[in-house]
């Protein structure tokens, strides 16, 4: 690849963090959720399953784990068959479309929609989380070795600045409605779902130029068509020893991530009571400091090495959790915010480049594909659990204290990856 045309394509992958990372702190982390707590009656919502109504908070973890697994269940199909049929850009596009029209839709969940709202978001974060299996499955065409923990980095950087710019954007709409002619904080609510679906969409549009089509491998031409095509993909990641001890210690600790992500902000209004302004302050807060935390764990993984930086990320998590759990004023929530921003971007970057590193790049598509799986079955399982917790127990704490079991065992199950031995594996494939 031309060093001119690999810059663009490079540059053309973090922009895409850039643009889909709006629809990350807007829709699932700071905006939507405490909007569709405030659809929910306060009584909780009545559906079909349930003998009582279900809290607002209890929902939105349900909601949360159903959309993780839709997309769990078609992530290795969808990965295979962009490596098998060369299909990963025109993937892309397919789901960065979905997602962002149904972000643009949310315009429409007016008062008492919560059930729209829902199926909005599911549809919404399908696109978002299936479209980043094909953006993921670049990331070893496009760099390796300590280049790749760079470009992993940027790209976090990168989406951390225009995740926080939306979410910028949204919140002043909100606060400052009357000065724009907007009858409510509902409407500004509203046309800021509108604006972010046109964000992600809107810088997108030269991402799927600068991308191109990786050439199907000789070896990889035959579709995957049946459950034992499964079962043998699923075998063959199992024969990667490190590889699959890796992917299930960051299915636990990603879940932990995930989870504190999608929760965190409606926890803040139906637990602190705290309101809508000082949320999405703290949530502004994240994004900015999140930027320099990623490249931070960047340096300290060039320092020492990829997996031990990653370790001191899940330890701090684990502790960040127990805070969670018995914090009570805005200043804490404030605090605890500071302490996840550090920590989040580096975690999440260093894991990204730390599996790519491992994974023969002939396959790149089809393991990501597993990958996703990971972050996407832990997405199920974390929000779920939170959920379950609270309709037993009736207490949030208890629900978010949980979750540093997530952290712990990911932690046991990481120091055992011997990360050099994965390498050399994937080079001989």
């Amino acid at each position: 690849m031309k060093l001119q045309v690999r810059n663009r394509a490079q540059f053309g992958w973090c922009l895409y963090d850039w643009a889909n990372s709006a629809f990350a702190t807007v829709i699932l982390a700071a905006v939507l959720p405490v909007y569709f707590a405030s659809l929910v009656p306060a009584e909780g919502a009545t559906l079909f399953w349930s003998t009582q109504p279900i809290p607002a908070t209890a929902l939105w973890g349900y909601i949360v784990s159903l959309s993780m697994t839709l997309v769990a269940i078609t992530a290795p199909g969808l990965g295979n068959l962009a490596d098998r049929r060369g299909w990963r850009r025109r993937l892309l596009i397919i789901f960065c479309l979905l997602g962002s029209l149904a972000t643009c839709g949310l315009f429409f969940a007016g008062p008492g929609r919560y059930l729209l709202a829902a199926a909005l978001f599911i549809l919404g974060n399908i696109g978002f989380a299936a479209g980043n299996i094909f953006y993921n499955a670049y990331l070893p065409d496009l760099a390796s070795g300590a280049e790749a923990d760079q470009l992993s980095a940027r790209g976090f950087a990168l989406g951390y600045i225009g995740g926080g710019l939306m979410l910028l954007v949204v919140f002043l709409m909100i606060q400052q409605h009357a000065l724009l002619g907007l009858p409510d904080i509902a409407m500004a609510t509203r046309l800021g779902f509108l604006l972010t679906g046109a964000w992600w969409l809107g810088f997108s549009l030269p991402v799927f130029a600068w991308l191109k089509d990786v050439p199907v491998a000789l070896s990889t031409q035959q579709a995957l068509r049946t459950p034992r095509d499964y079962l043998r993909t699923l075998a063959d990641l199992r024969s990667y020893r490190d590889l699959s001890r890796f992917l299930i210690a960051f299915l636990l600790y990603n879940d932990g991530i995930q989870t504190i992500i999608a929760v965190s902000a409606i926890f803040a209004r139906q637990e602190l009571g705290l309101g809508t302004g000082t949320i999405l302050g703290c949530f502004l807060m994240i994004q900015f400091v999140a930027m320099p935390g990623a490249l931070l764990f960047s340096r300290l993984a060039g320092r020492s090495n990829t997996k031990r930086a990653v370790m001191v990320s899940l330890v701090l998590f684990t502790m960040i959790t127990i805070y969670a759990s018995v914090m009570k004023s805005a200043v804490e929530f404030w605090i605890l915010g500071f302490a996840v921003a550090i920590v989040l971007g580096g975690s999440q970057a260093l894991s990204r480049s730390l599996f790519s590193s491992m994974v023969p790049k002939q396959r790149s598509a089809e393991f990501f594909s597993f990958y996703a799986i990971s972050s996407k079955f832990a997405s199920i399982f974390g929000p779920l659990v939170f959920a379950l917790l609270i309709d037993l127990s009736g207490s949030n704490r208890i629900a978010i204290l949980a979750l540093a079991l997530f952290f712990v065992v990911g932690v046991i199950l990481l120091i055992g990856v011997d990360v050099e031995k994965g390498r050399l594996q994937a080079d001989n494939q």
